[in-house]
């Protein structure tokens, strides 16, 4: 019997790695003689790269601007001669402690800052993920570090940070051009958001980084009035773009310099091995740490289970914690699951002991299926 592992990360306790580890020893506990394929997988979130260390890439420290000017320590992975920039690296939200103040003074330079220097050594595909970052300046300091100029009514140099964002008056790109020029760059996200509205990057995700309704009204202020400074320098317009909001605007400002954006799940799995694994496996086993109604929505446990579902094998998925209804999940192709607080005294056991609990139930899990006979 053939057995994929495809998990995305159990966040605050496992990587993806270690759960697809965890996983294939649950496997073994049911099914001694099962060959188990270990395809971990990420939607281009934080957690990306250690997908894609696993799948052979190169790690390369780099030393940049956090995301309040301090340095810090980040890193991107070369693949296959790709550049994978996770900007959370530079600007998580992991960073800093999120408050009103930070939430308008949080950056993205030091995303610019790792984009500089794979290009400086030669790459000539990047791939950029936008998830986790503290950041809602639209991107501008990322542009910044990549040599735009971008200044207020009396040509001054505009303050890092979304809460200056409403003082541009002019943005000048050339020479972010120049440096990107024969440069491709895709954004790995797994959102849709807008860059502006109610459903923006200000509304929708200022509030997660410590914006209350007087910084969100700032943030998107600022924003609309970024979008057209950049239209009116030559660049794309972003208002209405589809995902221009993940990662604060970051995705809308590489798309408005020609980046095109793109599911990550798909991006990250191009390289992981799961679409050579799944055609002709007996069983794939998905997983994160909240299986959720965000599962459905381009999470990578919803991308593995239509992997699966296309090529008639059946998927059955370990989570922390499961809040999906049955139809829910018979609808995403998940016919089987359990859930690590099912398992555990607490949810604080859960995730404490999230290794030896997601063995324990991934061989329940597999031998339910078994004996169901989707196995």
């Amino acid at each position: 019997m053939r057995v994929v592992v495809a998990p995305d990360k159990f966040k605050g306790s496992l990587t993806a790695v270690e759960a697809a580890e965890a996983m294939a020893a649950g496997v073994h506990d049911a099914l001694p003689e099962a060959h188990v394929d270990r395809c971990p997988v990420a939607d281009g979130g934080e957690g990306t790269l250690d997908v894609l260390r696993a799948a052979g890439g190169r790690h390369l420290d780099v030393r940049v601007s956090g995301p309040l000017s301090e340095p810090i320590e980040a890193y991107y992975v070369v693949l296959d001669d790709r550049a994978y920039v996770e900007s959370a690296r530079a600007c998580g939200i992991e960073h800093l402690d999120p408050t009103r103040h930070t939430a308008l003074r949080a950056h993205t330079h030091g995303v610019g800052e790792l984009i500089r220097h794979a290009v400086g050594g030669g790459v000539r595909d990047v791939v950029l993920t936008v998830g986790g970052t503290a950041a809602t300046d639209g991107g501008a300091g990322m542009l910044r570090a990549l040599g735009a100029v971008i200044a207020d009514a009396d040509g001054e140099p505009v303050e890092l940070g979304g809460g200056a964002l409403a003082s541009v008056a002019a943005v000048d790109v050339s020479e972010v051009r120049e440096l990107l020029d024969g440069v491709t760059v895709r954004v790995a996200t797994d959102v849709t958001n807008p860059l502006l509205g109610a459903q923006g990057a200000a509304a929708v995700f200022g509030p997660q980084k410590g914006a209350g309704s007087e910084e969100v009204r700032t943030l998107e202020t600022g924003l609309r009035t970024w979008a057209q400074a950049l239209a009116r320098a030559g660049a794309r317009d972003i208002t209405r773009l589809p995902g221009a909001g993940a990662g604060g605007g970051l995705a809308g400002a590489a798309a408005a310099l020609g980046a095109t954006v793109e599911s990550g799940f798909d991006l990250v799995a191009a390289v992981t091995g799961i679409d050579r694994a799944v055609p002709g496996a007996d069983l794939v086993l998905t997983g994160e740490g909240s299986l959720d109604a965000q599962s459905l929505a381009g999470k990578a446990p919803a991308g593995v289970a239509d992997r699966a579902r296309r090529a008639g094998v059946p998927v059955a998925a370990v989570a922390g914690r499961v809040t999906l209804s049955a139809t829910e999940l018979s609808r995403a192709g998940i016919t089987a699951w359990r859930a690590l607080v099912d398992e555990a005294a607490s949810p604080e056991e859960a995730l404490r002991r999230a290794a030896p609990l997601l063995r324990s139930a991934t061989a329940k899990v597999v031998r339910s299926s078994v004996d169901a006979g989707q196995g």
